[in-house]
């Protein structure tokens, strides 16, 4: 897990559970969706049915978000998205949105937005994803987002969120006792020293904290058990991976191309990563605690996810 080193000048970056059942709604769950907040933006990851009134639910502000990233599909990840556009239109909004997914959904949207959406106000601009790449699918200043290649019955990816490496902290203190001029502060922070009026130099070190540890958090939202992708997913903070069945069930998870708490906790551990979120649960399970033992057996930091769970990567 990433140190706590710096942290006061750490920016927020929260996962907010939106939804984490499985396909068959529940009144205990609701299907896929969650929000990242990271840098100052939203980013939401898939939009099940019922995700607009779950972001109302948790007070994060529509105009807040920008990018929505789709991993497949399924209804359960993606009958929410033409809800929300329409409502984005119904409340005034002007930014655009920005959506991410399968090629095949941007035709499926656009005739969706022509059918259900008069006068919209707003663009909706579509990103094909191609499931089958790890890639940077969106990057700016200080996040970038890449998508995962899943196995599920259609083709599927997950999404890694990672802050992009800042630089080191100036010391206000060390500037001030040797008088270092504020045009000093650009070369001293990419790792310049300090050669004072009497020719002694000041090392680099002394007049920097180090940067903020690189933050990520990988979605791996519908997939069976993939043996190598721990490689793609080495040293996140966070990983959420979908956890449909207990080990009661792995005939299923095997048929439906889902995983067992077991396996995501296998995955966690192969990965080295900081916590694991355990979420994509069967309805059957009336108590997901079985879920959380046994992925406990194999990796000890995991978490069930529960709907408005807000969690710090």
């Amino acid at each position: 897990m990433s140190s706590t080193f710096n942290s006061h000048h750490l920016e927020p970056f929260k996962v907010h559970i939106l939804g984490c059942g499985s396909a068959l709604p529940t009144l205990r769950h609701n299907a896929s969706s969650q929000v990242v907040e990271v840098r100052g933006k939203m980013f939401m990851l898939d939009c099940a049915e019922g995700t607009q009134m779950q972001l109302r639910r948790s007070k994060i502000r529509f105009t807040k978000l920008s990018h929505v990233f789709i991993s497949h599909l399924h209804g359960d990840h993606c009958f929410g998205l033409i809800g929300m556009v329409s409502t984005f239109g119904l409340v005034g909004r002007t930014a655009p949105l920005h959506v991410y997914g399968p090629k095949e959904l941007g035709p499926i949207l656009d005739s969706q937005i022509a059918f259900f959406t008069h006068d919209l106000g707003f663009e909706v601009k579509f990103y094909p994803v191609d499931p089958t790449q790890h890639t940077v699918v969106y990057h700016d200043h200080s996040v970038e987002v890449l998508s995962i290649p899943l196995q599920h019955r259609v083709p599927c990816c997950g999404y890694l969120i990672r802050e992009k490496a800042t630089q080191p902290h100036i010391r206000p203190d060390m500037m001030k006792f040797y008088e270092i001029p504020v045009s000093q502060r650009n070369n001293i922070k990419k790792g310049a020293d300090w050669v004072t009026s009497e020719g002694e130099t000041i090392p680099n070190e002394r007049l920097v904290t180090p940067a903020d540890p690189v933050r990520s958090y990988a979605y791996c939202s519908d997939t069976r058990y993939i043996d190598d992708l721990w490689q793609l997913l080495q040293g996140v903070d966070t990983l959420y991976h979908e956890s449909t069945y207990g080990d009661d069930h792995l005939k299923q998870a095997d048929k439906y191309c889902h995983s067992t708490a077991r396996q995501a906790a296998i995955v966690a551990r192969q990965a080295g990563v900081g916590k694991l979120l355990l979420g994509h649960f069967s309805s059957r399970y009336e108590n997901e605690e079985v879920l959380l033992n046994e992925a406990k057996e194999e990796f000890e930091n995991c978490y069930l996810t529960n709907e408005m769970d807000v969690f710090d990567i």
